[in-house]
C-alpha cells in the first residue's frame, strides 16, 4: 500500500483566499495541495466590485494584466449619490494603481487557480473533503478527500480551510465564532447589456443602495441592497423575479428607470438575504482559515474578495514564520489571528452599521469611511515587497 501523499500545506478550496493562498505558499517554496469540489471555478454568489486595496495585491502579484487582458473593463470613475445630487470622480492614481475592476468571478477564480498550479501547487479536483485527520495530541495533520476513485488521505503539515462561508473545514476543526450575527438586509443582481455604464455607480435612497457595475462580455452586473423586509416582494416573485427587480430598482433610483428599462436582462436575478456575519478564530493546532471561512460579513461594503487577498498574504507569512523559520505554530497562527482581526475589525463595524440603512447623511458618511479605510489599507499593501520569487520546493 502506497503511503498517502505528504505536503507542507493542504488548502481545501480553490476560489479567492484558497487560490491565492496556494500562490504565495508555492512560490516561497512550499509543497502545497489545493482541494476543489469543482474542475473548473464557477460562478458564485458575489459583489464582483475589487477595492483599490485589492487591484494592489493583484499588480503586486503579477496578475493585475492577466485579469484585465480576460476583457475586465477597467473602472476609472466612481459616481456616488441621490436621485438629488449624483458625483462622479475619477479613481486617482494611489498606491501604484489607477484602475478598479468588477471581473466575473469564474474568469478571476480561474486565473488564481491557474496561477497557482504554474508557480508549483498539486490540484485535485473533482474532489470533495469528508473529514480532517487528526493526531491523539489533536493536532490536525490532514484531511480525507472523496474522489471518482474512491477515498483517499492528504497529509500536510498545516491544513488550511478556504472552503466558504460554510465551511467543511471550520466545522470539522471547531473553529469557534468571535463573532456572529444574521444580517437584516439583502442583495440581489443580474447582469444588463447595453447600459453603456462607464464606471462605478451607486445611487443612494433613503432605504435602498442601488449599483452599477461594467463587468466581462459587455455586460453590466445590476444589484440593490436593502432592508430585508423590503425584499420581500422579490423573494415571493417567483418567475417573474426580473421585472420585481427592475420596479424595484426603478422605485429607489428613478433617475435609472429609463436605463434599465431598456437594457437587455442577460441572467437571473441571483442574491440572499440575511445572511450570516461571522468572525471566527482563524488557527489552531495543525490548521487555519482564511477567506469566507474566517471572516464574513454582508456585501454592501463588497469587500470581500479585498478581504481574501489580504489575509492569503496574512496567512502565508505565518506559515513561512512556521515552516520556513521554525517558529511554533501555536505563536505564528496566533498573530495571524489577531492580525486578521485587527485588519479586518473596522470595515466589519461600518458594513454592520451600514446594513441598518440609517438616515442618507449617515449613510454618506459611513461611505466616506469605507472610502479612507480602504485608501489607507491599499497603501499599507503596497508599501510591502512585491511576491515575484522562484520557487524552491519544500515539503
Amino acid at each position: 500500500m502506497h503511503a498517502p501523499p505528504t505536503y507542507a500545506v493542504v488548502i481545501v478550496g480553490a476560489r479567492c483566499a484558497g487560490a491565492a493562498t496556494a500562490l504565495l505558499l508555492a512560490r516561497r517554496g512550499y509543497d502545497v495541495a489545493l482541494v476543489d469540489k469543482s474542475p473548473m471555478p464557477q460562478d458564485t454568489l458575489s459583489t464582483h466590485a475589487i477595492a483599490r486595496s485589492g487591484i494592489v495585491q493583484l499588480s503586486r502579484w503579477g496578475l493585475l494584466d492577466r485579469v484585465r487582458a480576460s476583457g475586465a473593463p477597467p473602472i476609472r470613475s466612481v459616481a456616488f449619490g441621490t436621485a438629488a445630487s449624483l458625483t462622479t470622480r475619477t479613481v486617482k492614481p494611489t498606491a501604484g494603481v489607477d484602475l478598479l475592476l468588477a471581473p466575473r468571478r469564474y474568469v478571476l477564480d480561474t486565473i488564481l487557480r491557474e496561477a497557482a498550479i504554474e508557480a508549483g501547487a498539486t490540484l485535485y479536483t473533482p474532489a470533495t473533503v469528508r473529514d480532517v485527520i487528526r493526531h491523539p495530541s489533536g493536532r490536525i495533520t490532514g484531511v480525507t478527500i472523496g474522489q471518482a476513485g474512491g477515498r483517499r488521505t492528504l497529509s500536510g503539515r498545516i491544513v488550511v480551510g478556504a472552503d466558504g462561508l460554510r465551511s467543511t473545514v471550520a466545522d470539522r476543526v471547531g473553529a469557534p465564532y468571535r463573532w456572529r450575527s444574521i444580517s437584516s438586509s439583502g442583495t440581489f443582481y443580474t447582469y444588463a447589456r447595453g447600459m453603456h455604464v462607464q464606471g462605478f455607480e451607486f445611487h443612494l435612497a433613503p432605504r435602498a443602495l442601488v449599483g452599477l457595475f461594467p463587468t466581462h462580455f459587455g455586460e453590466t452586473c445590476v444589484w440593490i441592497c436593502a432592508p430585508d423586509d423590503s425584499l420581500r416582494p422579490l423573494l415571493r416573485a417567483g418567475s417573474a423575479k426580473t421585472a420585481v427587480l427592475q420596479q424595484m430598482i426603478d422605485d429607489a433610483a428613478p433617475q435609472l428607470a429609463g436605463r434599465v428599462q431598456s437594457a437587455e436582462i442577460t441572467a437571473p436575478v441571483r442574491g440572499a438575504v440575511n445572511l450570516p456575519s461571522h468572525i471566527r478564530h482563524a488557527a489552531g493546532p495543525g490548521w487555519a482559515l482564511v477567506g469566507d471561512a474566517a471572516y464574513h460579513r454582508d456585501p454592501i461594503t463588497g469587500h470581500g474578495i479585498s478581504d481574501a487577498f489580504r489575509d492569503a498574504e496574512l496567512l502565508t507569512g505565518a506559515i513561512d514564520a512556521h515552516l520556513g523559520e521554525g517558529a511554533p505554530w501555536s505563536q505564528t497562527g496566533s498573530a495571524y489571528d489577531t492580525a486578521r482581526t485587527a485588519a479586518a475589525q473596522q470595515i466589519f463595524t461600518i458594513t454592520q452599521a451600514l446594513t441598518e440603512f440609517p438616515s442618507v447623511g449617515r449613510f454618506i458618511e459611513l461611505q466616506k469611511r469605507l472610502s479612507d479605510a480602504i485608501e489607507d489599507e491599499a497603501l499599507d499593501l503596497a508599501a510591502r515587497p512585491s511576491r515575484h520569487t522562484t520557487p524552491v520546493l519544500v515539503a
